[in-house]
């Protein structure tokens, strides 16, 4: 018999950070094998969206795997970075989840993907100027404040830029950040796709984050390709294991800001849970062995 309340075992598990450990993305096909071995994991994160509905099996598992794990909630579909404004019968859904699955932490994407009432299967990129960053900014209060908690905002993968743009990246997420008190789900994966595909040094890029605001790190795989110019393209695919480029930079980052609850991606061509746990593990030996660093504000 399926259920769709929550009943959380464990209070502890309804409030705070999340561990400094390693996470995964829960996947249906691996429901059942880890409510049957309980595997050893710091937490698991899901996309909002897929449980924007009343009741269901989706509802039941995860139901019960809140019971014993802390929750990420991961949303993809808020429009951040959209023209318009939000939909705020998508934050009413949002609202109830969070109110049912009382996760650690929430994050959405700095991107945008609808527009008025065309909805695109993508997270398209934003121009970095002071109209979108007024935008922005006001999107992130309103989410915030119907949330009733803090925002993680995610850094995107990119491969075309806008020509208005009249400042960088971190620098606009920086801004984003003082301003509305979100916090950064650092991407490292997106971020080497990034400065790759625009031809910059990622540990600059890395260094001129506002990295005391990062709550979470995210790390997936990328595939290659070339451009119409025959040109190295990183996309952001979330089909392969984590590249060892993007390991050394999460190395390299764990040296600057100490562990930090870290999310490994796999959306598409997911393996067996085996393989994904192992994955996990090799983040989990990288987080202990981390200093442990405050990061100046």
């Amino acid at each position: 018999m399926l259920t769709t309340g929550l009943s959380i075992a464990n209070p502890a598990a309804r409030a705070g950070n999340l561990p400094l450990r390693a996470g995964l993305g829960l996947k249906p096909q691996h429901f059942q094998e880890i409510l049957d071995g309980a595997p050893d994991i710091g937490f698991f994160e899901v996309h909002a969206e897929n449980y924007m509905v009343a009741g269901g099996a989706f509802h039941h598992f995860l139901g019960l795997i809140r019971e014993r794990y802390p929750l990420s909630l991961h949303g993809v579909g808020l429009s951040i970075g959209g023209a318009g404004p939000l939909d705020e019968a998508h934050l009413d859904r949002l609202v109830s989840l969070i109110e049912r699955y009382q996760p650690q932490r929430f994050s959405e994407h700095l991107a945008w993907s609808s527009h008025e009432q065309v909805f695109f299967n993508d997270l398209l990129p934003v121009a970095y100027d002071q109209a979108t960053l007024a935008r922005v900014c006001e999107h992130v209060e309103r989410v915030q404040n119907r949330l009733q908690r803090q925002l993680l905002l995610e850094n995107p993968a990119t491969y075309v830029e806008f020509a208005c743009s009249n400042m960088d990246e971190a620098q606009f997420i920086s801004t984003v950040v003082e301003r509305t008190g979100c916090g950064l789900l650092l991407d490292v994966n997106n971020l080497y796709v990034s400065c790759v595909n625009h031809l910059r040094d990622p540990l600059l890029y890395l260094n001129s984050l506002p990295l005391a605001a990062v709550a979470e790190i995210h790390l997936a795989g990328f595939s290659e390709d070339l451009d119409g110019l025959g040109e190295r393209l990183l996309i952001d695919s979330h089909g392969a294991p984590v590249d060892q480029a993007v390991w050394a930079l999460y190395e390299q980052l764990l040296q600057l800001i100490g562990p930090q609850p870290t999310l490994l991606e796999r959306d598409n061509q997911v393996p067996a849970f085996s393989v994904l746990l192992a994955e996990a593990q090799q983040a989990e030996q990288l987080l202990r062995r981390a200093p442990l660093v405050k990061v100046p504000a």
